[in-house]
């Protein structure tokens, strides 16, 4: 038989071929394959070095008994516990596969190779995977720079200005990934009424509980005054469920309805939604993540201060560090010592890491690693 030699990537859509794929944190036992290490830690995915609430544990175990049945698919419990939690309507709620699977759902429902999304540079690099998927055109909006009060963080008013008749989606993620930066309640809540109401905002939370209560901006306090807003949460980061996939979107209901035409059936495992439903009323280990969180942050900007490494002021549970130089070798010499860190480079940021928050414990052994090489 002769085989026909087929270039596949020109058979996909247009917007798919420009794309390179998602580069996750490298997983613990990948190093152990490549280096025969052992007694890794890895700050890398911005996982919560606790692990998970208890009381989520002991509703999975119960929940394994009838595994076998397909989950609820309108996540009835979860969107009660949710709909508590924001006093909000149910029908304000979508459960999704993670918040990454909420934030594709809204590209692919909005958007269309005539529209655009807006966004900023140095934010998630889902948002333009979505876009450019859908065939969308992605507006990235030039970054602050490191000079100014929020280095690296989102020109709001360029953003507003790039707003035209095309425009569907913004994305603004805050606290921001990768870089850790925060805008105030003033700036967001001030940007939000100044978009046009026929423009989506999305919101991007998923850091939101390492916030210091005091400075969090909760934007889906404002949802019933501003319809065209949209507030994406995750279990995966300060509740320790990354390994379940699960988030939500809320959004006034007929964005919300709109969303569920395209939501996959059973999108959200049993496993999930029990285990994030019992993480909300778990308070107590969520504030033991957040003071775990605060003592690591502070051991991580000393010894940058002593090493004399510029860094992002982060509201996450990550810090982006500035070397000043290529960060490959650092990295792998990092790699050497035990410790997978995150390089940036696919952000343009080839000078930076961006190193998760661990265990007291977890930061004291980067710290003498980082004196090591780089004092």
């Amino acid at each position: 038989m002769n085989l026909i030699m087929v270039n596949y990537k020109n058979l996909a859509a247009k917007g798919v071929q420009k794309l390179n794929p998602y580069v996750p944190g490298k997983p613990i036992s990948e190093l152990e394959r490549e280096m025969g290490i052992s007694n890794i830690i890895k700050l890398a995915s911005n996982e919560n070095p606790l692990g998970a609430s208890p009381l989520a544990m002991a509703a999975m175990a119960e929940t394994l008994k009838e595994i076998e049945l397909y989950p609820d698919g309108n996540g009835f419990e979860l969107k009660k516990a949710l709909a508590a939690k924001h006093n909000v309507d149910m029908d304000c709620i979508t459960l999704g596969n993670g918040s990454n699977d909420v934030l594709v759902l809204l590209a692919e429902a909005f958007l269309s190779p005539d529209l655009n999304a807006i966004y900023s540079q140095y934010s998630f690099a889902v948002y333009p995977i979505a876009v450019q998927a859908v065939g969308a055109v992605h507006k990235q909006i030039p970054a602050l720079s490191w000079e100014t009060d929020s280095p690296l963080g989102h020109d709001l008013d360029s953003m507003l200005a790039a707003i035209d008749d095309n425009t569907r989606l913004i994305f603004i993620a805050n606290p921001n990934n990768p870089t850790g930066n925060h805008l105030s309640e003033k700036e967001l809540k001030g940007f939000v009424n100044k978009v046009p109401d026929d423009v989506i905002v999305i919101v991007d939370e998923a850091y939101l509980e390492y916030s210091d209560l005091e400075q969090q901006v909760d934007a889906s306090k404002w949802l019933k005054n501003s319809p065209n807003l949209v507030v994406t949460r995750t279990f995966s980061k300060a509740y320790g469920l990354a390994g379940l996939r699960v988030g939500y979107a809320l959004s006034n209901p007929e964005i919300t309805n709109i969303i569920n035409r395209i939501r996959q059936p059973f999108n959200v495992n049993s496993l999930a939604m029990v285990a994030a439903q019992s993480a909300i009323g778990d308070i107590e280990f969520l504030e033991r993540s957040l003071l775990e969180n605060s003592a690591g942050m502070k051991i991580l900007e000393n010894t940058c201060a002593n090493l004399g490494l510029r860094y992002v002021p982060s509201k996450g549970n990550f810090l982006l560090i500035d070397f000043e130089k290529d960060v490959s070798g650092i990295y792998m010499d990092l790699l050497k010592n035990g410790i997978i860190t995150r390089p940036v480079a696919n952000y343009g940021l080839t000078n930076c890491l961006r190193i998760t928050i661990g265990t007291q414990a977890q930061m004291q052994r980067l710290n003498k690693t980082m004196e090591k090489i780089c004092g």
